[in-house]
């Protein structure tokens, strides 16, 4: 069992930066590929970047560029590092870990969220 809490969110302006971070409970944090989704009031819920056990990253489109996802496994968080932040950047954002040998285990945050504004 993992458990993930999200922290970091909160009010910023438009252009601002903000950090989140991802706290998972357990010893095996390291051998879960972890990635960050955001969801607004009525849409579906939308990877945001992924980070695998072994370091690799990928972002969506829209993020990519403005927002980089990092991994300290000695503390078992994970960050996401946003700048450049637009209106459309206000979401809830949730943590959510899938174990890279066994797919079928996967784990969510609680989400917290981060509000743009201009």
């Amino acid at each position: 069992q993992v458990q993930l809490v999200e922290s970091g969110g909160g009010l910023v302006q438009f252009g601002g930066s903000l950090r989140l971070s991802c706290a998972a409970s357990g010893s095996f944090f390291r051998l879960y590929d972890m990635s960050w989704y955001r969801q607004t009031t009525g849409k579906r819920r939308e990877l945001v970047a992924t980070i695998t056990t072994s370091g690799d990253t990928t972002y969506a489109g829209a993020v990519k560029g403005r927002f980089t996802i990092s991994r300290d496994n000695a503390k078992n968080t994970m960050f996401l590092h946003m700048s450049q932040l637009k209106l459309e950047d206000t979401a809830v954002y949730y943590c959510y870990a899938r174990r890279a040998s066994d797919s079928t285990l996967t784990y969510w945050g609680q989400g917290t969220q981060v509000t743009v504004s201009s």
